[in-house]
């Protein structure tokens, strides 16, 4: 853990005693401010630290007299557990995603997980595409490399190959990695449809111009 705040001072771990928990007779006290207050009767620092609208927290029980420190024992822990919280989140494990392709995955079902796909990549995983043949299907391998060569160019905006389709038994695998650089064409797309929409588009004025002409040209005759 990091130093509490202040100037200097220990880790707090949360097997230290606090306050009334603390049973020794005298500590060494240090303030929130990290200023040494020297060596005080216990119940005395107890009170100090209630004063100061804190807890005595003894983060250093070895030393003789125990170290103690003063300060917001329920506000560190809070400030300790959002940390560790922020942490994880940022924390991120690539994993290797399987998609599991057959010479006869129908369009929809294809579609479907070409979908997951792309989620897998957004998330930052890898993906390997499995495609298995059975029975009499292992005669035209070639269709097979046709099959995942249409795959990896319908993912050509969002994937790079990590690992070129190779035939293992009666499976061909490739593996797919995120593509680097800008964002996606379809957040691009998303991106560019309040321009879209704004553009300046008048077909029934152009339409009511011709339906007045039409009209003068008449009274004229």
């Amino acid at each position: 853990m990091k130093n509490p705040p202040g100037k200097g001072g220990r880790a707090i771990s949360e097997n230290y005693r606090v306050n009334q928990q603390i049973r020794v007779r005298e500590v060494m006290v240090i303030n929130a401010e990290g200023v040494n207050l020297g060596v005080l009767p216990t119940l005395e620092a107890i009170r100090k630290a209630q004063e100061a609208g804190g807890d005595l927290v003894e983060v250093s029980p070895d030393a003789t007299p125990p170290v103690c420190r003063i300060l917001d024992y329920g506000k560190y822990r809070y400030r300790q557990q959002k940390k560790v919280q922020q942490s994880k989140k940022k924390t991120h494990t690539t994993q290797l995603k399987e998609i599991r392709l057959g010479m006869k995955t129908g369009k929809h079902d294809l579609e479907t997980k070409l979908r997951h796909v792309r989620e897998f990549l957004d998330e930052g995983h890898k993906v390997m595409i499995t495609l298995r043949f059975r029975g009499r299907e292992m005669a035209h391998p070639e269709l097979g490399m046709e099959s995942i060569a249409r795959i990896k160019a319908a993912l050509a905006d969002v994937a790079k190959v990590e690992k070129p389709a190779m035939q293992e038994g009666r499976r061909i695998n490739m593996v797919l990695a995120k593509l680097p650089g800008p964002a996606k064409a379809s957040e691009a797309a998303k991106a560019t449809e309040p321009a879209k929409a704004t553009e300046p588009v008048k077909p029934k004025e152009v339409s009511h111009a011709k339906d007045e002409n039409a009209q003068r040209s008449q009274e004229a005759v």
